[in-house]
């Protein structure tokens, strides 16, 4: 899931939903590659084991991106009882984050060599566009870090609860993140903003070198 800040011009717009394919695609794959490699095959047999981004989309949620700015994939499914790891479910949980800030390491390292030549990225529409897939990678980490289900946060945080606690969090976790996300759309309380912004400013000057 990720949240969508205005967009001013069209070509902006297009250049995102570009990054957004990217790292949602990468994202969805690690998860479904994770828990291959864990024993679980589940993924694989319904075909998500793949970097074709229409494999993983959510119709619904891509409209809603475009729309309100709230936008979310389909998860990756996968039978905890056939993962051999005992920390396995974390392991498949932050496996997306930790792809991302991969491609973002990669991609950063090409502003990090063209700042120390003195090239601005707004000089160049290709760093322009690079810029944004980091961008939009490091915001993919700062939202699904947050330990709120259906989140990949949340699984750290399941891992230290017992069954029916676990139970309860999954069921009123969505319903806590509905809250926040309505609370920051309709009424302007900057709740996921103040979350979100610190970090991706952290991962930013780390893959980067510079606050994007």
């Amino acid at each position: 899931m990720l949240i969508l800040n205005s967009l001013s011009q069209p070509l902006q717009l297009v250049a995102f939903i570009i990054a957004f394919l990217v790292g949602l695609t990468i994202h969805e794959y690690a998860h479904a590659w994770t828990a291959n490699r864990l024993g679980d095959d589940t993924a694989k047999l319904l075909g998500r084991l793949t970097l074709n981004p229409l494999k993983h989309l959510d119709f619904l949620g891509v409209i809603f991106i475009l729309i309100i700015g709230v936008g979310w994939a389909k998860p990756v499914p996968y039978n905890p009882r056939n993962v051999r790891d005992p920390n396995g479910e974390i392991k498949i949980a932050l496996s997306g984050v930790i792809a991302n800030f991969l491609l973002a390491l990669i991609l950063g390292a090409v502003i990090r060599v063209a700042s120390a030549y003195g090239i601005a990225i707004d000089s160049s529409p290709i760093l322009s566009f690079i810029s944004t897939i980091v961008f939009v990678n490091l915001a993919l980490i700062a939202f699904n870090i947050i330990p709120i289900p259906p989140l990949d946060g949340s699984k750290v945080v399941e891992s230290y609860l017992s069954f029916e606690n676990r139970l309860k969090f999954e069921q009123f976790g969505p319903m806590i993140l509905v809250g926040i996300i309505i609370a920051q759309q309709l009424f302007n309380i900057p709740i996921l903003t103040m979350i979100i912004e610190p970090i991706i400013r952290f991962l930013s000057f780390i893959s980067t070198g510079i606050s994007l």
